[in-house]
């Protein structure tokens, strides 16, 4: 292990919800959850206003209305927290060519083997001006961790949540471990602490006396050794700037059980599409296709099949997740599909493609036949989800706060502008379109309206969750402060839902339609300001149906909505 904190680790505070709030000023300092809003929808991140409820990363969505029924419930915009992900990291590869990302918004780096630092108070600067210049740039913070080994590093960043520094100098490693709980060290989940505390070892200090031997009989030899390590303060991972992609996969998670077999199959057949989208977007092909089916019991079935060689073809990806459905039984309905390619490599078997499907003679039509004539289907309704960016032709960029029952109701405002006014409008207004997420600063050096300037900032523990700010009150309806008198058709506004609603229905990681019931009137987004630690996970399964981004680009790739993904504050 090293003798100076040259291992940066960087963590972006509650990245989501905090992207959103840079974004809408009229969310700044209240409660905000972003995740999947159908009826398995969970969180995906949680701004630490509402966490001071209890809400957290990977609850249900249904807990997290219920502990805080006034906050902004938002589906994630992936395509924007992707885009502020490239800036952040871009800083971190200014301070050392060693980056190690690990999701979209955690970083390690080795400021040694970019001569940024060599000793405790080069990195600290290092540190204080990585900070100053994410805020810059982004608008947004981040907590910094700083010591001699990539495990104290992480602990470090998150002793400064939110919004700080943490230097462990070296030396002082055992003696800051030995009180924390067995939690704190990574590998040590809820089966493994409880396993330790029926033990009596229930702190890191109590870990170490216990002894290497006792370890290993507790928890077998490869998880003895290395926790008994981690106790006391070893650890020589070095920070590693790529890892290999090993598969690539998706996965939509329903909010209704399908049972209707064909539908089973269209659904199969449009993740192999996406699939094979992201295959091409990383440059890589595959051998080995993948089917993944969790049923209505959640019994979940992996079936696999392996071609001559690796391909990107849709059309072989498409046959071959066909013939592999044929071996699942889908009659008791299905939660959950998922296509993945694995067997990686950077080239393509040609000869794969005439695999893919044979070729069959054209039949000339028979003569004096009249050709059918196909009708075209009503159009469907336009769909809003909550949180979405949309542009009036004649109001300008706002974000969706609901819709139902035919209506959509906007909330007019950028970045950079004060916190807007609400309109309603009719799902299918000509005026009404999508449009793309602005920047959420004006200036790249310059923070977005609102938010405090460069170096106002603490830099360094110890840390504290912000206080409630002085418009916090009682949960219940009430007008929101930017409001102002109601112009001329401008509906009442509430606290945080469409009048009359409880719930919202919707997605999180899909394109349906995030609809508020009651919709018809608009609706403010007010929520309790307060503090709480940071805590959580991204999306887990359930995060509602999936769309064609993932929330993150984790070591494999994977687009999942299911499965557990990795804690982000």
């Amino acid at each position: 292990m090293r003798n100076a904190p040259t291992i940066l680790h960087l963590d972006m505070d509650a990245f989501f919800a905090s992207v959103e709030q840079a974004s809408k000023p009229s969310l700044r300092g209240k409660a905000v959850v972003v995740g999947g809003l159908g009826p398995r929808g969970v969180v995906a991140t949680a701004s630490y206003e509402a966490r001071v409820f209890g809400v957290h990363s990977a609850m249900p969505m249904a807990q997290a209305r219920r502990l805080a029924p006034n906050a902004a419930y938002l589906v994630p915009r992936f395509m924007l927290y992707r885009t502020i992900s490239e800036q952040v990291m871009a800083l971190l590869r200014e301070l050392s060519p060693l980056v190690e990302p690990l999701s979209l918004d955690e970083a390690f780096v080795d400021l040694e083997a970019g001569g940024t630092a060599w000793d405790e108070e080069s990195a600290r600067r290092a540190g204080v001006k990585l900070r100053a210049d994410i805020r810059a740039v982004t608008g947004l913070t981040g907590s910094v961790g700083l010591a001699a080994s990539k495990m104290l590093a992480k602990i470090a960043s998150e002793q400064a949540k939110p919004d700080g520094l943490t230097l462990i100098e070296p030396g002082t490693e055992r003696a800051m471990l030995g009180p924390m709980t067995v939690r704190t060290l990574p590998g040590v989940g809820p089966a493994t602490g409880d396993h330790l505390r029926r033990a009596g070892i229930s702190t890191v200090e109590e870990l170490a006396e216990a002894g290497e031997d006792e370890l290993v009989r507790l928890l077998g030899k490869a998880h003895g050794h290395a926790l008994y390590a981690m106790a006391l303060a070893r650890d020589e991972r070095p920070v590693v700037a790529e890892r290999e992609a090993k598969s690539v996969s998706v996965e939509d998670t329903y909010d209704v059980d399908i049972h209707d077999r064909l539908r089973v199959g269209l659904e199969v057949q449009r993740l192999a599409d996406r699939c094979v989208g992201r295959l091409r977007g990383a440059g890589l092909s595959g051998r080995t296709i993948v089917l993944k089916v969790r049923r209505y019991d959640f019994s979940t079935l992996t079936r696999s099949e392996t071609l001559r060689g690796p391909t990107d073809d849709p059309v072989v990806i498409r046959e071959a997740a066909a013939r592999l459905l044929e071996s699942v039984d889908t009659t008791g309905g299905v939660r959950l599909l998922g296509v993945g390619v694995s067997g990686l490599a950077d080239y393509t078997q040609e000869d794969l493609f005439a695999q893919a499907m044979p070729v069959l003679p054209a039949e000339e039509p028979e003569k004096g036949v009249p050709e059918p004539v196909v009708e075209r289907p009503e159009p469907a309704e336009r769909q809003w989800r909550a949180g979405q960016d949309v542009r009036h032709a004649e109001y300008g960029h706002g974000w969706v706060q609901g819709s139902g029952l035919g209506r959509v109701t906007v909330r007019f405002e950028t970045p950079q502008s004060p916190p807007g006014r609400v309109r309603t409008f009719l799902v299918d207004d000509p005026a009404l379109e999508s449009a793309d997420p602005l920047p959420l600063t004006a200036d790249p050096r310059h923070p977005p309206a609102g938010l405090a300037p460069p170096g106002s900032d603490r830099h360094e523990a110890p840390h504290q969750a912000p206080a409630a700010s002085d418009d916090a009150r009682p949960a219940g309806p009430r007008p929101g402060p930017d409001a102002g008198p109601p112009a001329d058709g401008d509906p009442p506004v509430n606290g945080g839902r469409e009048a009359g609603a409880d719930r919202a229905s919707g997605v999180g990681r899909s394109v349906g339609v995030g609809c508020e019931a009651g919709a018809d009137r608009s609706v403010g987004v007010e929520g309790e300001a307060g503090g709480g630690r940071s805590v959580g996970a991204e999306p887990a399964e359930g995060a509602g149906q999936a769309s064609s981004d993932p929330a993150s680009l984790p070591k494999s790739w994977s687009g999942a909505a299911g499965g557990g993904v990795t804690s982000r504050p």
